[in-house]
């Protein structure tokens, strides 16, 4: 199936809720329907699609995967064969008012595939691996631009090291899947996967909070009354901005755009610097002056 965004296909916004993706699927189910479309292969194949797409955003774990990584980034890690894995087909049409279940997808997708699915495997003799996950520590700026990580782990008593390729803008939690790196199965049954869960290190610069960064700057005195330009950091390197003069302390100047980019988008975050006054801890006799001469002039 083409990399379609799930949510229009199904006709609901990204944060609906489990009952109304579930109402928009049937809705979808019964205009689609093979019985009520007999002989039309597009109504088919829309119907194959919004079945899909019902499968991964009825269950809780797909569907987190789906809006971690986006379209491309999920289809990369699951195949239909893992979309439909533990798929109630029966469950899924009930109440519907037309003919569904194991019957109809036995049809359209084949009755092995059908019955694979729906049981967690494909034959009946065999089990599929136990999935294994390990925490990771990625740096925060390999987390926030992305990067190639090696990942050394133990799978039935045995090491072994592979190369992860880390998505930019992963946060702490987010997993990573790696396919067929999890237990062994048995009795001709796939292996499982590996999935890496990612703890972000801390960052002695940045500050972050969702896709958006924040760094502290202090600037002095005289510099908060008559304004200035400083240089901030970036995750691209240096720029120098404007300080306003009166600004007060505490106040966030935004650069739109030089935060963190969003998974599975190019959408990035903003970075606010965070404008602190230096006060010295002691002053020379001219500093003294200078500051007693401000002080009869109320400042």
């Amino acid at each position: 199936m083409a990399q379609t965004d799930y949510y229009k296909l199904l006709g609901v916004e990204k944060g609906a809720s489990a009952d109304e993706i579930k109402k928009a699927f049937r809705k979808q189910a019964v205009k689609y329907h093979p019985d009520r479309n007999p002989g039309d292969k597009g109504a088919e194949e829309k119907f194959k699609e919004i079945n899909e797409a019902y499968a991964v955003l009825s269950d809780p774990q797909k569907k987190a995967q789906y809006d971690t990584f986006g379209s491309s980034g999920f289809h990369k890690q699951f195949s239909q064969e893992d979309i439909f894995r533990g798929f109630d087909f029966n469950g899924a049409f009930r109440d519907v008012g037309v003919g569904g279940g194991e019957d109809i997808f036995s049809r359209i997708f084949g009755s092995a595939f059908s019955r694979g699915a729906s049981r967690g495997g494909f034959h009946s003799a065999s089990q599929r691996g136990s999935d294994l996950e390990m925490e990771t520590d990625v740096s925060f700026r390999d987390a926030a631009l992305g990067a190639e990580k090696a990942v050394a782990f133990r799978r039935n008593g045995v090491r072994e090291e592979l190369k992860v390729k880390i998505p930019a803008g992963v946060d702490n939690g987010s997993k990573i899947r790696i396919a067929g790196k999890g237990g062994k199965g048995e009795n001709g049954g796939e292996p499982g996967d590996l999935f890496l869960i990612i703890r972000v290190l801390p960052d002695r610069i940045f500050t972050r909070d969702g896709g958006d960064l924040l760094v502290d700057r202090s600037i002095p005195f005289s510099a908060a009354c008559l304004g200035t330009t400083i240089d901030v950091p970036t995750l691209e390197g240096e720029k120098r901005i404007k300080v306003p003069p009166g600004i007060q302390p505490g106040t966030k100047i935004r650069l739109k755009g030089y935060g963190i980019k969003s998974l599975g988008s190019n959408a990035k975050g903003d970075l606010f610097v965070k404008i602190s006054v230096h006060v010295p801890e002691s002053l020379n006799v001219e500093q003294k002056r200078v500051v007693d001469e401000l002080k009869k002039h109320g400042l």
